[in-house]
């Protein structure tokens, strides 16, 4: 549906379609990518097929770059125009109506278009001989217009066309590609993060609200991971010179992620798996929603931008630093990583048992080497009640050191997910006030939901995930043994802690694959222009287990492991159905009700999905079953349907 925008003219509301009424199509100098390929030699060129080939009124010629990707053509109008429509028309070649398929049209103000803001992506094939067309709905006023071609394409475009007028425009209107916020990241050198250590100043804008808003910071830019780092699609870490709160987020904070979700091709397991830490009451779960991503004129697919983990006011929560306290590492607050990559960290530390530490907060520049030898001592004390004897002694063995009941939850997450990794990489932190060591936050799950193929299929298996081809770091499987397998008093609290969750706080297969489809749908839009930039739905990619050769097979296969693992887990853990937390009565502390009717609520409501996208419907009788959020005039709750 075409948005029209509203500007006072001589005391009368006119709308933004009378100014494009007035638009023509616009010149001005040509201006692109320097090099062009000569294909009759393949050599650089600057004479043979370059940009000014792309406005020449002829579509038997073309501009193709010498480099494959990264290259644009584009005109520097003279003067400030809103733009309203644009045009391409594809190279006359075997492959020529393809290169233009997710191709980038984007305006800016200044000449290296660090600052540029998208236009329209293209999302289909062009037709030879034709021009494609496609209406522009951004109300700012650019001086630079230009159109980026998709990755690896060398550009290779016969016309390009931008249609406007002049004027200063506003600031009311931008692009979204899809239904779901568009992060944009503009570096000063237009050249793509390459490591984790170099960061990348940079330009990023986040546009949501159906374009309405827009959040634009200076930053830097730069790769985050391990293995995914070496994935074709990156996953990136952007930290902001100034905090904001991005997208709803609880944290105002500088540092965030961006998981690409290569492996996953449902693009949602972290999403999921941060849904069941949530219903887990974990104390912590951190922040998560899906995005685009364009980069340096780029579309880069469907990501999920998320906190970065670390220690901060509505993430890990650990008491910062200061003088007092850096003179006693006893009163001070310690983020800590067992982590099978810790070499590769800057602190770290192998424990007593083996087990590889990074020490992630106080950071490397600032922790001191008495702090270290406490932490050190500290993790190797709990061990070694732990593997002791007597380690069950609630005041001398492991459970003075070590949080029993967060170790449960962040375990019942990790293996009703299935999570080949939860050992690999395991958080743990200490509150200043407390000599104990809690478990979390949940992070990594791109292997889980049965994405494995090394432990592919997990509920044929009879015992535990983490003991049945899970991979772990150093000796967490012994670990993590004298707790679950030896420890009965454990087992005994694993079976109420996993009952209660049923029965008290929503975790049930019926829910959990309701929020699974609600987010599929979600994802949709997004999903269907990801695998076009990333064709791997048929691929094996990473430790895909099988192929299923559709994005809806992908998440069907997500939602049968679902059913499945619940049954599994209360087979093998324990489920009494007359266990619940008897500190609730009628209400849930999460603020869900275990049932509404449409009868008992006034009206009129507005209904929305656990990801804040509206829902369209009246009431509750006409919702499916699900978790959603319920907004009447100034009160918002969540409710379940069934």
């Amino acid at each position: 549906m075409k948005r029209l925008s509203l500007t006072l003219v001589g005391g009368l509301l006119v709308t933004g379609l009378l100014s494009a009424q007035n638009a023509v199509k616009l010149t001005g100098d040509v201006i692109g990518s320097k090099f062009s390929i000569d294909y009759s030699d393949n050599r650089m060129s600057t004479t043979v097929n370059t940009v000014a080939d792309a406005f020449d009124g002829r579509l038997d010629t073309y501009f193709a770059s010498y480099e494959r990707s990264n290259t644009w053509c584009g005109l520097d109008l003279g003067k400030q125009c809103v733009i309203t429509k644009v045009g391409w028309s594809p190279r006359n070649d075997s492959n020529g109506s393809k290169r233009v398929c997710l191709a980038v049209f984007e305006g800016a103000n200044l000449p290296d278009f660090s600052d540029a803001l998208p236009l329209y992506v293209t999302q289909a094939n062009g037709t030879i001989g034709k021009y494609s067309y496609a209406d522009v709905d951004v109300s700012k006023s650019f001086r630079y217009v230009r159109y980026v071609g998709p990755n690896d394409a060398r550009c290779n475009v016969a016309e390009v066309e931008f249609y406007g007028y002049e004027g200063e425009g506003s600031d009311s209107l931008y692009y979204q590609i899809t239904n779901l916020p568009l992060v944009v990241i503009n570096t000063n050198d237009a050249k793509d993060p390459i490591d984790k250590v170099n960061d990348k100043p940079a330009y990023v804008k986040i546009i949501s609200k159906d374009g309405m808003k827009l959040l634009a910071d200076t930053a830097t830019v730069r790769l985050r991971g391990n293995a995914s780092k070496d994935f074709p699609k990156k996953p990136y870490r952007i930290k902001f010179d100034q905090k904001h709160h991005v997208l709803g987020s609880p944290a105002k904070a500088k540092k965030w992620t961006l998981i690409n979700n290569y492996g996953d091709k449902t693009l949602m397991r972290n999403m999921i798996a941060f849904e069941i830490s949530r219903r887990m009451k974990m104390e912590y779960t951190p922040f998560c929603t899906p995005v685009d991503v364009i980069m340096n004129g780029e579309y880069k697919g469907c990501y999920q931008l998320c906190d970065q983990v670390e220690v901060h006011k509505d993430r890990v929560e650990v008491e910062k630093q200061d003088s007092a306290r850096m003179d006693n590492p006893a009163a001070c607050g310690y983020f800590i990583e067992v982590d099978a990559y810790a070499t590769t960290e800057d602190c770290y530390f192998y424990s007593n048992k083996n087990n590889p530490v990074t020490i992630k907060f106080p950071d490397s520049d600032e922790i001191t080497s008495t702090q270290i030898a406490y932490v050190k001592g500290r993790f190797n004390t709990m061990e070694s009640r732990l593997f002791s004897s007597s380690y069950t002694n609630p005041t001398s063995g492991y459970r003075s050191i070590l949080n029993l009941d967060s170790f449960l939850r962040h375990f019942i997450v990790g293996e009703l997910s299935g999570n080949t990794d939860t050992y690999w990489s395991t958080n743990m932190y200490r509150h200043s006030d407390e000599d104990m060591f809690y478990v979390g936050p949940v992070w990594d799950f791109d292997l889980a939901f049965e994405n494995d193929g090394r432990t592919y299929p997990i509920n044929n298996k009879n015992d535990y995930i983490y003991r049945s081809g899970g991979s772990y770091a150093g000796n967490m499987k012994s670990f993590v043994d004298r707790i679950i397998v030896s420890d009965q008093e454990a087992k005994k609290e694993l079976k109420h802690v996993w009952s209660v969750a049923r029965n008290s706080y929503g975790l049930t297969a019926d829910t959990l694959v309701s929020y699974v489809e609600q987010t599929a749908e979600l994802l949709d839009r997004s999903q269907k222009l990801n695998f076009m930039r990333w064709n791997i739905l048929n691929s094996y990619v990473h430790q895909n287990p099988r192929i299923y050769g559709s994005y809806a097979g992908e998440v069907e296969n997500v939602k049968n492991y679902i059913r499945n693992r619940f049954t599994w887990m209360d087979r093998k853990v324990g489920y009494d159905p007359e266990d619940v937390d008897t500190s609730i009565e009628d209400e849930d502390p999460t603020g869900i009700d275990s049932y509404c009717n449409a009868s008992d609520l006034l009206s009129p409501a507005a209904f929305y999905n656990l990801n804040g996208q509206r829902i369209p419907a009246k009431g509750l009788d006409n919702l499916p079953s699900g978790i959603y959020v319920m907004k009447q005039g100034q009160t918002t709750r969540k409710i379940v349907v069934r």
